[in-house]
């Protein structure tokens, strides 16, 4: 998920209470359900080395265990350091115990919340690189926003932990009827998909869209191509089957020749729905891979990259 996102989840946890347990206590969970996020550095070594790279070491098994641990020895060092220099003594106590605490559960929060929507996450990092995807919830999700920041007003306003509570609570139940509703709507997609190919598709996506909880894009492969559709449970027609039909990889030396290239070898670790299209410039031709989970045209989006081969 997006990092308000994140950090709106961290500071509701504090207002149901848990800020209470110790010193620096908000600072933890705030900071600790960002903290995963670390890996946004590797954007500096360039969009496509990050792609192969987010998700990964710092959202893993272990990372789940290292991270808690530092975020609390940093924490513990800013309280010596600068709530207690030059010998002044904060009215709040610092409890390590506590503060590991905090950092353990908002520290699982954020991958658990990553894991939600069609990005995926690595969990078995740095140990198998396998993604893990659940579909469940739009990366940015203005509908848990505002879930979460009502919480958070009306527990200030208040100065009671219930609302923070309720919201978190809101969230859970959120996620659980997003959750099966995908489950659903995977089940109708297969049905259909399994009909109309004459045989079961090797793999299904039904990923949830911006703003509209009620409707989902979808992407079946089969064989070679990919096929589309539009799944809205208050449509007239629930799927709506586009003619757009995108083969994968093209039987096309230029196209097998890129994927050696380095570039193109992280995305292809990265891409879920990896597809090929290759385009004649004069003296050379440029071969463009993309991922149809976002896009279907991989000249123009983030998500794709592309190389030139010389004739």
């Amino acid at each position: 998920m997006d990092p308000v996102c994140h950090t709106l989840v961290g500071a509701a946890l504090a207002r149901t209470g848990l800020e209470r347990r110790t010193a620096l206590g908000t600072a933890t969970l705030v900071i600790g359900a960002n903290l995963p996020d670390v890996d946004m550095l590797s954007y500096f070594a360039g969009s496509v080395t990050a792609l192969s790279f987010r998700r990964g070491v710092t959202h893993g098994a272990l990372a789940l265990v290292v991270l808690p641990f530092a975020l609390t020895g940093v924490m513990l060092l800013w309280d010596r350091l600068v709530r207690r220099r030059g010998g002044r003594s904060p009215r709040a106590a610092v409890v390590p115990g506590q503060l590991l605490l905090l950092a353990v559960l908002a520290t699982a929060t954020h991958p658990l919340l990553d894991f939600m929507n069609v990005y995926g996450m690595r969990w078995l990092m740095p140990f198998s690189g396998q993604w893990f995807y659940g579909d469940t919830l739009f990366i940015v999700d203005p509908w848990v926003w505002a879930v979460l920041a009502a919480g958070l007003v009306l527990a200030h306003r208040r100065r009671r932990r219930g609302p923070a509570l309720t919201a978190l609570g809101v969230l859970a139940a959120y996620v659980i009827v997003m959750g099966a509703s995908n489950l659903a709507a995977r089940s109708i997609v297969l049905s259909e998909a399994t009909e109309r190919l004459g045989r079961r598709p090797d793999r299904i996506m039904a990923a949830p869209v911006p703003l509209n909880p009620l409707r989902r894009w979808v992407v079946v492969e089969s064989d070679d191509a990919y096929s589309f559709a539009e799944f809205d449970w208050l449509g007239r027609t629930r799927l709506e089957w586009r003619d757009h039909t995108i083969h994968k990889f093209p039987e096309n030396p230029v196209a097998m020749a890129a994927t050696r290239g380095p570039e193109v070898r992280k995305f292809l670790a990265w891409a879920r729905f990896p597809f090929f299209v290759v385009e004649r410039r004069s003296d050379r031709q440029v071969v463009y891979v993309g991922d149809a989970r976002y896009t279907l045209d991989p000249a123009g989006s983030w998500a794709a990259v592309s190389i030139e081969v010389l004739d």
